[in-house]
């Protein structure tokens, strides 16, 4: 299990379950017919939700765990402290969505983060100064001034290369907000059906439109090695590992593999207030984007449940879904049934095995959801004071409100990382993502403390071929800490309480097949039509009625709201041509 655990500095030694925070309880009964049925209460589920109900659907959501937004949650592991235990970080909120449920009005507030990013060196500082590291921001000179530290030419570089990204990353925008085209649409059935399924090329088109003579460009980025695309712009480190963390963070792959310059796409193209590829720290964690959409859900009517465990989908003698079954028994009918699980969880564990075909569940077999990451949350009494960047008194600096990336001196570090979890073993020298987002939001800690994320990469799902022990997730949290005690003296002092979640931590407690943040890889082969499986990109199931909205569609993990949105499309389209 997750070890959450006082140090005894915390002043008791424990292991603490995960208390509710800022979740609003429902006194609504569990009615026995809805016309649809949401599994699952994470972000997507809700924004379904939402717009089903909005659609005329009486909508439920039906949560297992006592706490509201699968990953997107907040959760008090430590008396005062608040976590983003697992997602920790907003930006691919699609703003069409955001307006809609109007989630400012539903208590949404994010704080903006600027700078976003940065990079202290492990070195010893020249003539008494502090090592290097490298800011980012906003601001493209000070962008250019802390690049021309390392190279000149890189600062002279880095305006058109953000130029470049941007104009990829807006290209794809209309993809995202609409479900991949539909080619058994366009390829059978009656002509009228043809050319109602060929209103789905229009994103394509608009997508191809706005790349204009950069198609070749795009087609690169996506299939590329992120190293291949940093190399054609820079030279310099740690500018190329800091950019590299981008195409690698949440995926079991190197900078030098085929596909990781997709990610990095994939984490520019989001959006805060406007700003483009902006990031930001929800206030009270990332369970208030959950609360917010859930809020807006029950203002249209949707009735929302926690603890409420499925155990098995209901499929009716006409091969169609009618409902759930839950592992207490209680049985709730539906016209359709949406699963915000992973579809190893949907088809494996709730679906009937005799409803599915032998060659279907052994395509569902084949989806990968390889993860790398263990999430270790920290409460601390003290600031994390760095090297590179000393702040006195205890005071934040801009360099805390970042995205602050340790062991990115260079991408040779990056690439030992991955090839020794590769080899089964969790990275002795891992990249470490850490944020402290109670540095802008004062909810989350008491007085004077702070909540610290640590992202780390790469952690194998087994060690070696065996199961995860207490006594390594111990070790690996060790391992991290030493490291951070490298660049931020005094940090290891600081520490009040830890919780590490591990890949198989990360699966029995949020649902996270394997661990894998984005309910599957985000590969070449599972992206846009193939996503998850060629089969199942239509948002629909081979069972009539039953329905994937999760992160494992379309346009995948970390696009919030956005696979939620298009599955109720799918579903309302559907019932208005029955």
């Amino acid at each position: 299990m997750a070890a959450a655990v006082w140090t005894d500095r915390g002043r008791r030694a424990a292991t603490l379950a995960g208390t509710l925070t800022g979740s609003r309880s429902t006194h609504t009964a569990l009615k026995s017919q809805y016309d649809a049925l949401v599994i699952g209460g994470g972000h997507n589920g809700l924004v379904a939700a939402a717009y089903l109900q909005k659609g005329g659907l009486k909508t439920a959501v039906l949560e297992r765990r006592h706490v509201l937004g699968g990953a997107a949650v907040s959760e008090e592991i430590f008396p005062g402290f608040h976590f983003s235990r697992c997602s920790y970080l907003l930006s691919l909120l699609r703003p069409h969505i955001y307006k809609d449920l109007e989630l400012k009005k539903h208590g949404l507030k994010v704080y903006m983060r600027d700078p976003h990013a940065f990079t202290p060196m492990l070195e010893e500082g020249v003539r008494g100064a502090p090592p290097r590291s490298l800011t980012l921001g906003s601001d493209l000179k000070m962008n250019q001034m802390e690049i021309g530290k390392f190279s000149q030419k890189d600062a002279e570089a880095y305006p058109e290369f953000v130029a470049h990204l941007e104009k990829l990353a807006g290209a794809i925008h209309p993809l995202l907000d609409a479900p991949p085209v539909d080619i058994p649409g366009i390829t059978a059935g009656s002509l009228r059906k043809r050319l109602a399924a060929a209103n789905t090329l229009s994103p394509i088109i608009k997508c191809g439109l706005k790349l204009g003579k950069n198609i070749p460009d795009f087609y690169e980025i996506v299939t590329a090695p992120i190293m291949k695309i940093l190399t054609q712009w820079f030279d310099s480190e740690p500018l190329r590992a800091t950019l590299a963390t981008d195409g690698v963070i949440g995926a079991m792959t190197s900078p030098s593999n085929p596909g990781s310059g997709y990610v990095l796409l994939h984490h520019v193209m989001g959006e805060l207030e406007k700003e483009k590829g902006a990031w930001g720290y929800v206030e009270g964690g990332m369970g208030g984007v959950s609360q917010a959409i859930a809020s807006a859900a029950r203002s249209y009517g949707v009735d929302i449940f926690t603890e409420k465990d499925v155990g098995q989908i209901l499929v009716g003698s006409n091969g169609a879904a009618k409902g759930v079954v839950l592992k207490d028994g209680t049985e709730i009918h539906s016209k359709v049934v949406l699963s915000n699980a992973t579809p190893y969880v949907t088809f494996k564990n709730l679906t009937p095995q005799g409803a599915l075909s032998p060659e279907f569940m052994k395509a569902v077999d084949q989806i990968d959801y390889t993860s790398p990451v263990t999430k270790i949350n920290v409460a601390v009494d003290k600031l994390p004071n760095f090297l590179a960047a000393p702040t006195p008194d205890d005071k934040p600096g801009p360099h805390h409100q970042c995205s602050i990336h340790l062991n990115c001196e260079s991408v040779e570090v990056l690439e030992t990382a991955y090839k020794e979890a590769l080899n089964g073993r969790p990275s002795a020298r891992p990249m470490l993502e850490m944020t402290i987002p109670s540095v802008l939001d004062p909810t989350l800690a008491p007085p004077g403390c702070h909540v610290v994320s640590l992202f780390t990469q790469f952690t194998p799902y087994h060690i070696e071929g065996r199961e995860w022990t207490d006594q390594d997730r111990e070790a690996f949290a060790d391992t991290a800490f030493d490291w951070v005690e490298k660049y931020a003296p005094g940090f290891k002092k600081s520490v009040v309480g830890r919780d590490i979640l591990a890949p198989p931590d990360l699966e029995r407690i949020f649902g996270l097949t394997g661990g894998n943040i984005f309910h599957g890889s985000m590969s070449l082969d599972q992206l846009y039509l193939a996503r998850p499986l060629p089969s199942l990109s239509n948002y629909r199931s081979p069972i009539k009625g039953l329905y994937l909205c999760g992160s494992s569609c379309h346009p995948g993990g970390g696009v919030m709201g956005s696979p939620g949105w298009n599955a109720a499309l799918t579903v309302m389209a559907d019932q208005k041509h029955q």
